[in-house]
């Protein structure tokens, strides 16, 4: 009766070894997994547009996109915040060194998944951060590729409330053939059927909010006036 008990006491200390290591095990899978699909490479396919789509294209304006940085490109902190909000030991894709008030200032920033096909698919940038700031993140992000040409900075915005807005008239007096992409619903409050919401991004590698827009951004190119298809978006600009 005692070997009994002995067997099957050690059996089940054996069953929960190997559940533990199969949980370690399938935890490690997991996290490589996570790495593989934030570094492979992505393809979104522009195909050639049909006679039809050509004549549409051709018959409405050009869109411009106006694009928001931070927590909407890329996630920055600086040498003075106690707790950052990304992992700690996450190193960022790269390091800025400003100076704001005679004094220096280090921003380690984390660019947001995607950001690089998404700038190449898609582009103007209107941050309401300082222009010593915006500027040198733009000029990161654009990487000699001549593709973040146009852009406006706090200086631009207006001031209302103790929060900026971003007037989009400064872009472009025609506002139909302008989208705005922000986190900040504050930032585009005078405009909101000129924009789409987006989460925002701190530090999760596996988001893929950039990419699931590339369709929609797609799709409006065709449209007379944006605002006739975004104005109809107003609820979702509540869940950010």
């Amino acid at each position: 009766m005692l070997k009994t008990r002995q067997c099957l006491l050690g059996i089940r200390t054996f069953l929960g070894l190997t559940s533990r290591i199969w949980g370690f095990f399938m935890y490690i899978l997991r996290k490589h997994l996570r790495t593989i699909i934030q570094y492979q490479t992505v393809r979104y396919d522009t195909l050639p547009l049909s006679p039809i789509s050509r004549n549409r294209l051709n018959a409405v304006k050009r869109k411009i996109l106006v694009l928001d940085l931070d927590e909407t490109l890329i996630h920055s902190h600086h040498d003075g915040v106690l707790r950052p909000t990304v992992r700690p030991g996450t190193p960022p894709d790269f390091i800025l060194k400003v100076v704001i008030d005679k004094h220096p200032v280090r921003f380690f920033v984390h660019k947001r998944p995607h950001v690089d096909f998404f700038l190449e698919v898609v582009s103007v940038v209107f941050t309401a951060s300082m222009e010593i700031y915006g500027s040198a993140v733009a000029d990161k992000l654009d990487n000699n590729r001549n593709i973040l040409k146009r852009r406006y900075y706090r200086q631009h915005c207006t001031l209302d409330l103790g929060s900026y807005i971003k007037d989009l008239s400064v872009v472009h007096d025609d506002l139909s053939s302008i989208v705005i992409l922000d986190n900040s619903p504050g930032a585009y409050r005078s405009h909101p059927d000129n924009a789409i919401p987006i989460k925002s991004w701190f530090s999760d590698p596996s988001d893929t909010a950039l990419l699931n827009l590339l369709p929609m951004l797609d799709a409006l190119r065709f449209t007379a006036d944006v605002r006739s298809v975004l104005s109809r978006n107003l609820h979702q600009h509540r869940l950010w």
